[in-house]
């Protein structure tokens, strides 16, 4: 009978939420286990998402630059021509070095590291199998423990009739790792994901086709920001396919027969490659939560928790993509915290009003608390103050003028309400910002704040002076 192993804590995946639960928990005294399935730690984010994309987005943008901006700073360059291969390889270094240090923190912490696909056995059980390429294939471990957290993430949705190949219909994952830049890239669905990698392979020399039901991208966004985005898009290349269903798909001499119907009509898109990029799900399949007793959401398949983490079984806890919210890796990395330190019997908790997003096109979109649509709805009265980076002294310096600062505030109290950036170094700028909205301070505190000059940063200074001289 094979041996039990005994921890305070076993974390069950090891993302951002996990490796990061695992860390507090540890720093706060709890023996710990870390059960992760692949091979390297990190999870999607690491090793197939953020980490990846966002060293695609940055190459890509070099080269883009290259070729088109360059010139007009007075630097000539000659011939640019693409490696891919090498650019493959630079982004697989940096998702290496990460995922070894992921695994040097878990160790300088005196975290197990455990491989293998684990499965509730009981409320305080946990069963490890070893994996396929593993040299003891039947091996299985079973850990115990006072608490079990959940941190598995969430894996690509796929859609009736448009079934992943893995080569001519892809996800994300397979998007990454192209082999050739398609000439003809087809996107169905609008949101982050989608154009995030639309626009590495647009700016590689790719045809770009996004397909969408709604009438928007990137819904969750403010609208004026949304509307702005779309019209950068457009003008940079891609072509958006609005309020348009994707029916099925044919493949047919290695390319990919797209079926569409738009307003009663049919039409079609013959793209090389189709990237299905409808949202993630939960990855809860064969963690045993139904034989557990682990309550989840029929629809979504979330797990439900309450404001501690913890599911319906009182040891079990869940965080991250498996609970509801967006699924953002800092948000997951906040809620393991969170749950790491309610585990330890100290408070803990997430200020869900004060969690940002950022899209990384270029420009890059980052928003944090309410948009003006959400404000309207619940007829709250606000101002709004906007600033175009076409004003802001360093982004003209850079070239970079394209987009926009919008704070929305109280109109009473001048409390921020919600900060949208599109444009240059958004994604870096809404870190004022939520620590702004995290403090509870008012338009006027952002203001009346010195901004260094020149910055892009002055853009929001700017925007928050503007609420007070616009009328609601």
């Amino acid at each position: 009978m094979a041996k039990t192993e005994n921890y305070d804590l076993i974390v069950v995946g090891s993302g951002p939420g996990g490796y990061v639960a695992a860390v507090r928990a540890a720093q706060l005294g709890l023996q710990v286990a870390c059960v992760e399935k692949e091979p390297r730690l990190g999870g999607v984010c690491l090793n197939v998402g953020c980490i990846p994309s966002k060293a695609l987005l940055d190459s890509s943008e070099y080269f883009h630059l290259a070729k088109e901006r360059l010139a007009e700073h007075g630097i000539k360059t000659g011939r640019i021509s693409l490696d891919l291969a090498a650019m493959m390889t630079r982004k697989a270094q940096v998702v290496q070095e990460l995922t070894a240090n992921v695994r040097k923190l878990l160790e300088g912490h005196k975290i197990a590291i455990i491989h293998g696909t684990a499965r509730l056995a009981g409320p305080d059980r946990v069963e490890v199998a070893a994996n396929a390429a593993d040299a003891a294939k039947d091996r299985l471990q079973t850990l115990q423990a006072k608490a079990i957290l959940l941190a598995t993430g969430s894996e690509p949705g796929a859609l009736p009739g448009l079934e992943f190949d893995g080569r001519h219909i892809v996800s994300s994952t397979e998007a990454l790792q192209f082999e050739a830049v398609p000439k003809h890239l087809g996107i169905v669905g609008g949101g982050y994901i989608g154009l995030e990698l639309g626009s590495v392979w647009l700016r590689l020399g790719a045809q770009v086709t996004v397909m969408e039901m709604l009438p928007e991208i990137a819904p969750a966004l403010d609208g004026q920001v949304r509307r702005k985005l779309q019209r950068v898009l457009k003008r940079q290349g891609f072509a958006f396919l609005m309020q348009t269903k994707v029916t099925g798909a044919e493949i047919a001499a290695k390319k990919v027969r797209v079926k569409l119907e738009a307003k009663g009509q049919a039409d079609s898109v013959t793209c090389d490659r189709l990237l299905i990029s409808v949202g993630r799900r939960p990855r809860t399949r064969g963690l045993g939560l139904e034989e557990a007793g682990v309550a989840t959401d029929p629809q979504s398949g979330h797990v439900a928790v309450d404001g501690s983490y913890r599911t319906s079984i009182p040891t079990i806890y869940a965080i991250g993509d498996l609970i509801p919210g967006p699924m953002l890796a800092h948000k997951a990395s906040a809620e393991g915290i969170a749950a790491a330190e309610c585990i330890a019997g100290q408070p803990g908790e997430v200020n869900y009003d004060a969690i940002p997003a950022v899209i990384y096109t270029w420009p890059e979109v980052a928003s944090v608390g309410l948009t003006e649509e959400q404000v309207k709805k619940r007829d709250i009265p606000y101002g709004v103050g906007t600033y175009p980076f076409a004003g802001a002294a360093r982004a003209r310096c850079m070239g970079e003028t394209e987009g926009l600062v919008k704070v929305i505030a109280h109109a009473k109290t001048d409390r921020l309400l919600g900060v949208h950036i599109i444009g240059p170094r958004a994604a870096d700028m809404i870190a004022e910002c939520v620590l702004a909205i995290e403090f509870g301070a008012s338009s006027e505190d952002v203001a009346r704040t010195v901004h260094g000059h020149p910055t892009f940063a002055e853009a929001l200074m700017e925007a928050a002076t503007a609420v007070r001289k616009a009328s609601p």
